[in-house]
């Protein structure tokens, strides 16, 4: 008989599980492609100008945004389990069914166990995707931005300062008209031909545009001159005067080789970056790093503490040696260093001397400078790039565990609320990604300028996010009125007749 009751016990909570599960996979499957559509839709803004105008075709753009949504596929995770839990759970309170669950004598805790251990599956392929599928989408996707950037370089000179990405040329426009594309106060050097022989023009205006056979840039300038060295002779002394070429112009048009036809830039270029390293290999470079690092500086420790510190503060007195070794009488000026002191044996020598000495001292110090400059340059450049690979390796175990943060959050916030929908869970879930991402973002940022630890920049949001969850947990196994909006709206009402009845006999007490 007993286990009869534990197989109906057992069928029950099967059937509970299923439907819990059955409540929620739906909505994470809306609320991801919401999420990621989203999330794809902000990409194409922050890179419109580089994808607007190139006459690719239909293929790259495909591969473009496929590689994009890989890539976005983490970070739009956390949001779509937090928002989906939110309406999950709002829903199954809203219609009562939490309650009929907890009437039953279940918890909440085990209504939502096989959640958990999705979201935990959900958390673990996020970290799988981030160390092995994201790198290579990462990579092929700014392989694909660098060469739609390269693509026209027309629609990519700056104002104000000199573009060097055309071979042999660097162009330097004052002002760009952004709608007729007109170039206003141009500057152009040509030393495609060499250094020696740079061509340089000046024009008013003039416009760049792309030859029907991509392999041209038709360069059209008006009112303007050309300044060329006439250098005919190749051997020539330093003061002889080299011979030049004035040319002024009304319209003139060059034609300068460059191949625009889209072609993929070399991924090799990507690959020392941080974002595009597998978990594995941001752990080797990391600690590849941190050796290098101390190795450098003990070997610059050593190198101060012997041409710095010993031969400025151990004593030396080479000339006493010598006299003792070689007993023979010694000019009066060679111990005066040690019987006078340093100031007066310096003061006794000549002025030509005491120059000599002042320029070899300032060419010293000058050498150690410029040493240990470079060495500190070296090392902070090194320093950042490891503190770049940490916070990279840090930060993708806190996105996978964010999405275990974000279910603690909403799920018990939507059993709280007991509102369904997309009305106030989609407020609430925006309001706290935002919150989570605003700091993330601010610790990353932190940690990279060397302000903080990296573990506390890093973990600075999952710290928040887990006080937050635990909160929230905790308020909705104890069936807390503390975050039910309807129990806020009975307290501010009620608030709201206390303070009319005590303005109204106020006013029956007034003697007028």
């Amino acid at each position: 008989m007993r286990s009869v009751y534990l197989n109906c016990d057992m069928l029950r909570i099967k059937r509970l599980y299923t439907f819990v599960l059955g409540s929620f996979l739906p909505l994470l499957l809306a609320t991801f492609s919401v999420c990621l559509f989203i999330l794809l839709m902000q990409f194409v803004f922050m890179f419109i100008n580089d994808m607007v105008g190139k006459g690719v075709g239909l293929d790259v753009m495909a591969q473009l945004f496929f590689y994009a949504s890989i890539n976005l596929v983490p970070k739009a995770l956390p949001l779509a389990i937090l928002l989906a839990s939110l309406m999950a759970f709002g829903n199954l309170g809203e219609h009562f069914e939490l309650l009929a669950m907890k009437a039953s004598g279940i918890s909440l805790l085990r209504i939502m166990r096989p959640l958990i251990w999705f979201v935990v599956g959900l958390a673990a392929l996020s970290l799988f995707m981030q160390s092995e599928i994201s790198p290579h989408a990462q990579k092929k996707m700014n392989t694909i931005l660098l060469s739609l950037r390269n693509k026209s370089p027309e629609l990519a000179i700056p104002e104000g300062s000199f573009y060097k990405e055309i071979p042999g040329y660097n162009i330097y426009v004052r002002h760009k008209d952004r709608k007729t594309g007109m170039l206003r106060d141009l500057m152009i050097y040509n030393y495609s031909s060499g250094f020696e022989n740079a061509v340089v023009i000046v024009a008013d205006s003039g416009k760049i545009n792309m030859s029907d056979d991509k392999q041209h840039l038709v360069l059209t300038l008006y009112h303007g001159e050309s300044f060329e060295n006439m250098n005919t002779v190749k051997t020539r002394k330093v003061n002889d005067a080299i011979p030049y070429r004035r040319e002024t112009f009304a319209l003139r048009t060059n034609l300068i080789a460059f191949d625009a036809n889209f072609a993929l830039e070399d991924e090799s270029m990507m690959s020392n970056r941080d974002w595009n390293k597998k978990l594995r290999d941001l752990s080797a470079f990391i600690d590849s790093a941190r050796i290098q690092l101390d190795s450098v500086n003990n070997q610059q420790i050593n190198y101060f503490k012997t041409n710095v510190y010993a031969e400025t503060f151990t004593e030396k007195r080479p000339a006493y040696q010598t006299f003792k070794q070689t007993k023979s009488a010694v000019d009066p000026h060679v111990d005066s260093l040690l019987n006078l002191g340093v100031e007066a044996f310096f003061d006794q020598l000549p002025i030509d001397r005491q120059i000599q000495y002042f320029r070899q001292a300032k060419t010293r110090v000058e050498q150690l400078q410029s040493n240990f400059n470079f060495t500190s340059a070296q090392q902070t450049g090194n320093r950042k790039e490891l503190l770049s690979h940490i916070a990279e390796l840090y930060h993708r175990f806190a996105i996978a565990l964010s999405c275990i943060l974000f279910f603690f959050i909403g799920a018990p916030l939507g059993a709280i609320i007991r509102k369904g929908g997309l009305g106030l869970p989609a407020v609430l879930s925006v309001v706290l990604y935002i919150l989570y991402y605003i700091i993330d973002t601010l610790g990353i940022k932190v940690v990279k300028q060397d302000v903080w630890q990296v573990w506390q920049g890093v973990c600075l949001s999952t710290v928040i996010l887990t006080l937050i969850g635990v909160f929230c947990t905790y308020q909705a196994l104890n069936d807390s009125a503390m975050l039910n909006p309807e129990d806020w709206k009975i307290a501010m009402q009620n608030l709201w007749k206390k303070i009319n009845r005590r303005q109204k006999k106020s006013d029956d007490h007034d003697p007028q």
